[in-house]
């Protein structure tokens, strides 16, 4: 289905036909006062031709045909064209937006393949709050970029390599409790590491003994490899767990391990082609001088001037680096999927390792670069009531698995006051998709370039912009039906009639749908899709508290339930976009 804004926008081509370099844009308007969309395509060519912003208008509209869905277009301001859809047009598109199974939503012109790389958790360590970001919105960027039509391959790049596992193969040889691994492997593994490491920071021989455990793994002994894959194995495990209770599933889930045969002729190439030198023996990546200097990645700037700052992509004790495995691993994406586009997700921190990355990467293959988009998609940080990173009480990192079950038990006890009447198992299943729901939420809500506060308070709250309310929305609607069992379709022959401001301000917003979800593949930006479900939530209720349902007369019966109907699917479709299930009752 063609969006309004899109239908509208071939009009205003066909209006402007045949002026060359010309691509008029409608925008949802942002003050109904002044209609429901609006184009400044005029101020755009006015300052062009350097002519008359209103006239040049004018000119527009007397050559531009809307008739059947606007009233006369209006000029406003310095030159706006404004449109205002008819009562007739809209009934017409919500009895569209009924039979529609894509709701609206059009398919893209050119669909692409995707490769999102998002939450990669690291081997034998507990995922912690600080991979619910990562996690959360490469699932909800996958789910939207799937539902509109691209193909995506969710890839989850597992930290499997390097240096640690010789602290924690030394550790499990000497130090493991096999009960308390049997009880909570990770945990157990975690001791072992946090027990090595601190014993190598302190003795020289622990630190040689961790290092001859590393190469015996490197050099692949067996007992090693053995003892190297049973940790994946049991972290996989817990992985799988996480996973699951948040509904995010992978394509594809391979560790750095698999990349390592192919790091060292990543920096033989590098290296013979001149991109990375030796420097303090060192394989480093320099500027090369092309970029300005505030946009160079391998440039900082102190005091005293600006000064290089290479990438390395081999260290001067041969061993290789974060940077050396993500150019292995694009080269593997590159030719195993042939992408369009690739999304790396993860914390604002990293903003420097992946400008220089894609730099690198520019210079290294620089006719694969034209065919594909690399996208850092940065988010912000978790911070508790205090303002400080989201912690315990005694300072330590909160587990991921101890955040869900506690949102849980939080839904629960509101869940259990609120509602008595429901059986236990009830009440637990609507507190799991409340309490998981209220997390995602508040995680998507804002701006993900934005450091947000964790409050239990604030995301399972009732009112306001938070997943109670919108799933409260959702319940209330489908309890229409309950009431009166009924579903929408007894009546019809009966022709949907909007007469009531409420009903025709229900019905943009339904209609925004369609055009607001591409806008989040656009930067990214899924808090895109929580405003538009808390604002079509908040018209809803405007529109139940203005508009009786069941009690109207049948034919305005039937349009509202058309109504209640179209805005409970985008809800439900909306928060599942999101990764959040909804419930029948609360």
């Amino acid at each position: 289905m063609e969006t309004i804004q899109s239908l509208l926008e071939s009009k205003l081509r066909a209006a402007l036909d045949p002026m060359p370099g010309v691509a008029p844009q409608v925008s949802a308007a942002n003050d109904s006062r002044f209609g429901d969309y609006q184009s400044n395509v005029a101020m755009i060519l006015a300052k062009q031709q350097r002519a008359n912003p209103r006239q040049v208008a004018q000119q527009i509209l007397d050559r531009l045909d809307v008739s059947g869905i606007c009233q006369p277009p209006e000029i406003a301001g310095a030159g706006f064209i404004n449109f205002r859809l008819t009562p007739a047009f809209l009934a017409a598109r919500l009895e569209a937006l009924h039979s529609d199974e894509r709701l609206g939503v059009p398919a893209p012109a050119v669909p692409l393949r995707i490769v999102i790389d998002f939450s990669s958790p690291n081997v034998a360590k507990p995922m912690h709050v600080g991979h619910i970001r990562s996690t959360i919105l490469g699932d909800a960027l996958a789910r939207i970029a799937s539902f509109i039509g691209h193909e995506v391959i969710r890839d989850n790049h597992i930290g499997d390599w390097g240096t640690q596992f010789g602290m924690l193969l030394l550790g499990w040889k000497t130090e493991l409790q096999p009960e308390a691994l049997a009880a909570d492997p990770l945990s157990e593994m975690e001791r072992i590491y946090k027990l090595i490491s601190a014993r190598c920071k302190a003795d020289p021989d622990t630190l040689e003994s961790a290092r001859g455990e590393l190469v015996r793994l490197q050099g692949g002994d067996p007992e090693n490899l053995s003892l190297w894959q049973e940790m994946i194995r049991l972290s996989q495990g817990q992985f799988d767990s996480i996973y699951g209770r948040l509904g995010v599933r992978f394509d594809v889930a391979l560790g750095e391990s698999f990349y390592n045969p192919h790091l060292k002729p990543v920096v033989d190439e590098l290296r013979s082609r001149g991109i990375a030198v030796e420097s303090e023996g060192a394989a480093c990546v320099f500027s090369d001088g092309k970029l300005p200097q505030e946009e160079d990645p391998f440039l900082i700037k102190d005091q005293d001037g600006w000064r290089p700052n290479p990438a390395l992509v081999q260290k001067s004790d041969g061993a290789f680096n974060y940077t050396t495995t993500d150019l292995a691993t694009l080269r593997y994406r590159m030719e195993t999927w042939a992408p369009h586009l690739i999304i790396y997700v993860t914390d604002g921190r990293q903003q420097l390792h992946f400008r220089q990355f894609f730099a690198v990467f520019q210079r290294w293959m620089p006719e694969a670069a034209q065919s594909v988009q690399l996208a850092h998609v940065w988010f912000g940080s978790i911070l508790g009531e205090d303002g400080k990173p989201f912690k315990t009480r005694s300072g330590e990192t909160i587990r991921l698995r101890d955040l869900l079950d506690e949102a849980e038990e939080r839904a629960l006890k509101i869940i259990a006051t609120k509602n008595p009447d429901l059986s236990e198992a009830e009440q637990r299943e609507i507190a799991r998709i409340v309490g998981l729901g209220a997390v995602k939420y508040a995680d998507l809500q804002p701006n993900r370039q934005s450091d947000y506060v964790f409050s239990w308070d604030k995301m399972l709250s009732l009112q306001g912009n938070t997943a109670p309310y919108l799933l409260y929305s959702y319940v209330r609607i489908r309890s229409i039906f309950r009431k009166g069992a009924t579903e929408v379709g007894s009546e019809t022959d009966a022709a949907i009639q909007l007469t009531e401001p409420a009903e025709l301000a229900l019905t943009r917003k339904l209609c925004l749908f369609g055009e607001v979800l591409p806008q989040v593949l656009q930067d990214f930006r899924p808090n895109l899709l929580a405003a538009y479900l808390y604002d079509l939530a908040a018209s809803f209720h405007s529109f139940f508290e203005a508009c009786p349902v069941l009690k109207a007369e049948p034919a305005v019966r039937h349009s509202r339930l058309v109504l209640c109907d179209v805005a409970a699917r985008i809800l439900q479709r909306g928060l599942d976009l999101l990764g959040i299930e909804v419930p029948e009752r609360m």
